[in-house]
C-alpha cells in the first residue's frame, strides 16, 4: 500500500505551550482517523521543543520531523544540531533547503547536498525542499531551477535499501500568499520532477524509495484537489498546520 505523507512544517510560529498543545491535538486528531496505514503524518517543529514533543508523538503513530540539520557530526558549530542528535530525539525526518533558508540564510545547493548525506548516514529521512522564485517563472526558467536545484541538491547520492528522500516542490512565490498553484499544474511538475531523478538514478530507486510532495498555500479546501493526483505523494503544510481546526481537514482528507 503506498503512502501519503502530511508533513507539518511550523517554523518559528508557536510558543513552547502552544507547540505542546498543537502536538497533543494533532496526535488526538490522528488517533481518531479510520484507515490510517496509508497516512504518514509528520509534526517539523523548533529545535526547542523537539524533546518535549518527542515524548507526546512516540506512542502515537505520528512522526517527528526537524526544520534543519547540520552537516557534521560534533565539533565547534555554535548553534547547529548533528543528524546523530536529532535521531536520538527520535525525529525520523528532516527538512533540508527550504527556500526561506536559502534566501535568508543564504544556503546553498552545496551546502544542501551534505546535509542530505548527513541525514541519511544518521538513518533519518531527507525533505528536500525546491522552489522558482516569481522572477524565475516569469523568465520561462522554472525547469532548469527546479533541476537545477534536485540535480547539485542529490550530487554523488546514492539510496541504500530501506533509504527513503521525499522531494517538495514549493514555488517560492505563493509561499505564504494563500494562493496555491492549480493542482493541474503541480501535477506536471510532480512528474517532471520524477523524470529529471531518472537522469541519474535507477528507475527503480525513483519508483520504490523516492516521494515528491507539494508545497505553498495548502488548506483543508484545496488538499484534496493536490493529493488526488497521481503524481503527488504528499504535502508540505506550513501556516494551516499551526491551527489544529485549520490542520483538521487537512488530516482528514478524504
Amino acid at each position: 500500500m503506498s503512502k501519503t505523507y502530511i508533513i507539518a512544517n511550523w517554523k518559528m510560529n508557536l510558543m513552547p505551550k502552544e507547540a505542546i498543545l498543537q502536538a497533543k491535538n494533532i496526535a488526538k486528531e490522528y488517533k481518531s482517523l479510520k484507515g490510517k496505514k496509508d497516512l504518514e503524518l509528520v509534526i517539523c517543529p523548533s529545535f526547542t521543543e523537539i524533546a518535549a514533543i518527542a515524548k507526546i508523538l512516540q506512542p502515537t503513530g505520528v512522526f517527528l520531523g526537524s526544520q534543519d540539520v547540520f552537516w557534521e557530526e560534533k565539533g565547534s558549530y555554535t548553534s547547529s544540531i548533528s543528524a546523530n542528535t536529532l535521531k536520538e530525539y527520535g525525529c525520523k525526518y528532516v527538512i533540508i533547503g527550504h527556500s526561506e533558508r536559502r534566501k535568508l540564510l543564504n544556503e546553498s545547493n552545496e551546502s544542501i547536498n551534505l546535509k542530505i548525506k548527513a541525514a541519511l548516514k544518521a538513518g533519518l529521512i531527507p525533505i528536500l525542499c525546491i522552489g522558482e522564485t516569481f522572477t524565475e517563472r516569469q523568465a520561462g526558467q522554472k525547469e532548469s531551477v527546479l533541476f537545477d536545484q534536485v540535480l547539485n541538491g542529490l550530487k554523488d547520492i546514492w539510496l541504500k535499501k530501506g533509504d527513503s528522500l521525499l522531494i517538495a516542490y514549493e514555488p517560492v512565490w505563493v509561499i505564504g500568499s494563500g494562493q496555491a498553484v492549480d493542482p493541474d499544474e503541480a501535477e506536471i511538475t510532480q512528474a517532471a520532477i520524477k523524470r529529471s531523478l531518472l537522469e541519474f538514478m535507477p528507475a527503480g530507486v525513483v519508483a520504490d524509495n523516492i516521494f515528491v510532495l507539494y508545497g505553498g498555500s495548502v488548506n483543508g479546501m484545496n488538499v484534496k484537489s493536490f493529493l488526488s493526483k497521481p503524481s503527488i505523494d504528499g504535502v508540505l503544510v506550513g501556516g494551516a498546520s499551526i491551527d489544529i481546526e485549520k490542520f483538521k481537514p487537512i488530516i482528514n482528507y478524504k
